[in-house]
């Protein structure tokens, strides 16, 4: 992962491409079939828009990310409900309390591919059994050639690989509502946390 300054640099010049100033499309109908009970993570926050989204249900909802001026800003966007934020590296940190539900929206596609594994070895740790990951990954990022990520794509079959072990993969699907010009390059999946 980029360190924090790298991030926090970023955020103060503006260099901020997946800053779309609302939350993901999809998750509107993905509040309304899942994460129904709290608390949920949303590792990567930014700004907070997934936040704020998911607060608004009436959840718990804890947002990291490891920019500080991020952190910041999701703040300074005033409440909604029972949301909150902590400046951490996600791969480092350790929770009060386990997760019944985490968000993953770009936090996967910004972390160094060697990291994947690691970051799925926390996702078990992080979550109750029986807990639930609902991510948004990046099929095809749309990098022009030559650029190298991030953020950085995966395949369905690389999914399969790092979170088999520890996950179910319930459900997956190509988001039918996204920002415009990602059209076709996400997939949806809902993993749950296998039994212990």
């Amino acid at each position: 992962m980029s360190n924090a300054s790298t991030w926090d640099s970023r955020y103060a010049t503006g260099d901020t491409p997946w800053e779309k100033g609302r939350a993901h499309p999809e998750l509107t109908s993905i509040l309304q079939r899942f994460l129904t009970t709290g608390p949920v993570l949303v590792p990567g926050c930014g700004t907070g828009h997934d936040v704020r989204a998911i607060a608004h249900t009436g959840v718990r909802v804890l947002g990291v990310d490891i920019s500080a001026e991020a952190v910041k800003r999701a703040g300074e966007s005033g409440s909604v409900g029972l949301e909150s934020y902590q400046v951490a590296d996600f791969l480092k940190w350790n929770a009060e309390e386990p997760f019944q539900g985490v968000f993953e929206h770009t936090c996967f596609c910004a972390i160094d591919p060697a990291l994947r594994e690691e970051y799925a070895k926390t996702m078990g740790r992080l979550l109750k059994p029986g807990g639930m990951l609902i991510a948004v990954f990046f099929l095809d990022p749309g990098l022009d050639p030559g650029e190298t990520g991030p953020p950085f794509a995966v395949t369905p079959e690389e999914l399969n690989r790092l979170f088999s072990p520890n996950f179910t993969l319930l459900e997956s699907w190509i988001p039918v509502s996204t920002y415009p010009g990602r059209e076709g390059r996400e997939l949806c999946c809902i993993y749950q946390t296998k039994e212990k």
